[in-house]
């Protein structure tokens, strides 16, 4: 996550960031897990699938959007404090150094 212009790319639109074709297309399908997930089928994973992406890979990327999705409405019910900018920054470094697991 050293490069933050594509960072601010892909925040604004991953479909005209620079972001490989392989990523688009997973970044498309979370959304689609974050909008419209009643819609999805077979055949959107048998695509993600044909361009490299591992049924590991998809339940992980499902996985931590579900987890995300659940803990900003836990946050947001529950008036727990929201973390500074800063702070997100911090945490995304030492997740892209070490992984999620601590």
């Amino acid at each position: 996550m050293e490069d933050e212009a594509l960072v601010q790319e892909v925040l604004r639109d991953p479909s005209t960031s620079r972001l490989d074709d392989k990523h688009k297309a997973l970044f498309a399908f979370i959304d689609q897990v974050n909008h419209r997930s009643t819609t999805i089928t077979a055949e959107d994973t048998a695509r993600l699938r044909a361009i490299g992406w591992t049924d590991e890979e998809l339940y992980y990327a499902i996985t931590v959007c579900g987890l995300f999705n659940f803990y900003n409405r836990w946050i947001d019910a529950s008036g727990v404090h929201r973390l500074s900018d800063e702070a997100h920054r911090a945490g995304g470094k030492r997740s892209a150094k070490g992984g999620y697991v601590r």
